[in-house]
């Protein structure tokens, strides 16, 4: 008996990790502020990105700052695949990064090691 609640204990906290992890974590959407003929977002980095997902209007330019308050060498860098964007986020310091806003979509962004993610919608 003893054998099968540990197998049932390590199955549970093994499906735990990767949900976790790999999971897809739904959060509520953040619309950029206008600035102007600019928009601007500002996401935390702190066990993951809060917003982690971010809406800008196409064809205006626009800035994600990052200010990254943990200090796990996961979540140091981040990457925009489609954006050729991957960059170092340094500790407790706001870090700006250029989004591309000519084309619509859903652009997915992640830490260096892809375990955190984060996405940007344009439209």
């Amino acid at each position: 008996m003893d054998k099968l609640l540990i197998a049932v204990i390590a199955v549970l906290a093994i499906g735990f990790i990767v949900w976790w992890f790999f999971g897809r974590h739904q959060s509520k959407e953040v619309t950029a502020e206008r600035d102007g003929n600019s928009q601007n977002v500002k996401v935390v980095v702190n066990g993951g990105y809060t917003p982690s997902t971010v809406v800008l209007k196409k064809n205006v330019p626009a800035k994600i700052t990052f200010n990254r308050k943990d200090p796990s060498s996961c979540l140091e860098q981040v990457v925009f695949p489609d954006f050729g964007i991957s960059e170092f986020l340094p500790q407790n310091q706001d870090h700006v990064i250029k989004i591309d806003t000519t084309k619509a979509g859903e652009f997915d962004y992640a830490c260096g090691m892809n375990m955190f993610h984060g996405k940007v919608i344009v439209k």
